[in-house]
């Protein structure tokens, strides 16, 4: 593994989400250099500056951005969160067409600043947005491809966690799909430390059953409302996330990670972009075709599938 050197990772989107992302990296180190790029200059200029004053305390990367496209040139990777938030009444496929004319308008001015980079979507509905993009592109699915089900994974894990009495390190378990309504946990696979999620018993943590098992997918699985419900958006583990994707990339780690690319031939399912175990390196994304379902998981992914192809061939018209 070869880590990239003087490492520069474009936020594109300074809201709360992209402003999370930033910050995330800053204070992990993710990347040498993190750049914010936003068209309201106002507003990316005040992110940066409030980031900046803060770089005595965050290591060796700084922070740099503004509202000229050119803060991108020579990214390595663009982590993409620009896009309109739903709003009340709106319907998904109605987000969808309107972020999808963004990201189309976008996409070119990126890539002639930053032609070699790795694009993350994060940007909702991220699944859509990604077979749009790939498409429009023409980039090797590899290298563009949304942040899918990483966080939904990691809130499986800590709710998990948290019921049987151990660490979230110690779980092992995903959640694939859509990233959203359709997406689902792969509990056949579903391991604490080596033993079957089922299985699992510990002193003051009984044995969990199918059905307590099926409450906590639905709870991870309506997180985010919950959430926005609050405090009007989900913004900080979404960052800390992205973040984590970036590192996976620009230190060549070829980590296991849940993220969304536009499939071809997995499990018999073609052009849409799906969350599965993939593998995360500096070469982008690339899906474990030795992945393992239980013929009800394949059924659960096949229709998740068909839903996001649904969406998208409204979005072609």
């Amino acid at each position: 593994m070869s880590a990239i050197e003087n490492a520069k990772l474009t936020v594109v989107g300074a809201g709360s989400v992209g402003a999370s992302v930033a910050y995330a990296a800053l204070i992990r180190g993710s990347a040498r250099h993190v750049a914010l790029y936003d068209i309201a200059a106002t507003k990316v200029e005040a992110e940066v500056l409030d980031l900046a004053h803060g770089t005595q305390f965050t290591g060796a990367s700084d922070i740099t951005g503004g509202s000229d496209i050119s803060v991108a040139a020579g990214s390595h990777v663009v982590v993409i969160t620009a896009g309109a938030k739903q709003k009340p009444g709106q319907s998904r496929i109605e987000l969808a067409e309107v972020n999808a004319g963004i990201l189309r308008s976008m996409m070119p001015d990126l890539l002639a600043v930053a032609p070699d980079a790795i694009y993350v979507i994060v940007t909702n509905p991220c699944d859509v947005l990604t077979v749009l993009a790939q498409e429009a592109t023409a980039l090797p699915p590899e290298r563009i491809f949304a942040s899918g089900t990483v966080l939904d994974t990691s809130r499986l894990r800590w709710k998990l966690a948290e019921r049987a009495g151990v660490s979230t390190s110690s779980v092992h378990a995903y959640i694939v799909g859509e990233h959203g309504d359709t997406e689902f946990p792969l509990w056949s696979k579903a391991t604490i430390g080596a033993v079957p999620i089922l299985d699992w018993v510990a002193p003051g943590h009984p044995r969990m059953s199918q059905d307590e098992l099926d409450a906590i997918a639905v709870d991870v699985r309506d997180a985010a409302y919950k959430v926005i419900l609050g405090k009007g958006a989900t913004n900080y583990a979404i960052g800390l996330s992205s973040a984590r994707i970036v590192e996976a990339i620009l230190r060549d780690e070829h980590a296991v990670m849940p993220v969304s690319t536009v499939l071809h031939d997995f499990h018999g399912i073609d052009g849409v972009a799906l969350s599965v175990p993939s593998i995360v390196s500096s070469h982008g994304a690339v899906p474990i075709r030795e992945t393992v379902f239980s013929d009800s998981e394949l059924g659960l992914l096949r229709s998740s599938a068909s839903a996001l192809r649904t969406v998208a061939d409204s979005l072609r018209t």
